[in-house]
């Protein structure tokens, strides 16, 4: 809010370069506009920082479609462990911490941002796959 302040004629255009970013941007545009996003502050659907790790993070002899198998695989674990998790006494609210003492409370946002990278990354629906995600909880239990 400070920089928008101080130097609206420089935070003005990243706001609306990033503001007109869609899912039919060509992926590499998309983030390389959210990267000078994160830079100056302003929040975006996908980490570019994430995404570079992930990328880079690729083990070697492993074909994209493993990868990516990987990727969906790690979305149905987190689906079908979430009734385990929310049973976990450490699930608990406490009021002296304003939270839960194993932090789940952050972890809608966890799997939100860990996906939308990892389909990034694979240059896949992130929207679908989320919906995925839900089925695949609502199935589970």
């Amino acid at each position: 809010q400070v920089f928008s302040h101080h130097c609206p004629f420089l935070m003005g255009p990243i706001e609306c370069l990033a503001d007109v970013v869609t899912p039919d941007t060509d992926i590499q545009v998309t983030l390389s506009i959210f990267e000078l996003a994160s830079a100056a502050g302003i929040p975006c659907e996908v980490d570019p920082a994430l995404v570079n790790v992930l990328a880079g993070s690729k083990t070697d002899g492993s074909s994209p479609e493993e990868d990516y198998k990987v990727a969906c695989l790690l979305l149905v674990f987190v689906a079908v462990s979430l009734p385990l998790l929310a049973s976990d006494p450490a699930s608990l609210y406490n009021t002296e911490m304003d939270g839960y003492n194993n932090n789940i409370h952050c972890l809608a946002k966890a799997i939100i941002h860990v996906s939308a990278a990892l389909f990034t990354v694979h240059n896949k629906n992130i929207e679908t796959h989320l919906k995925e995600f839900l089925l695949v909880r609502a199935a589970g239990g």
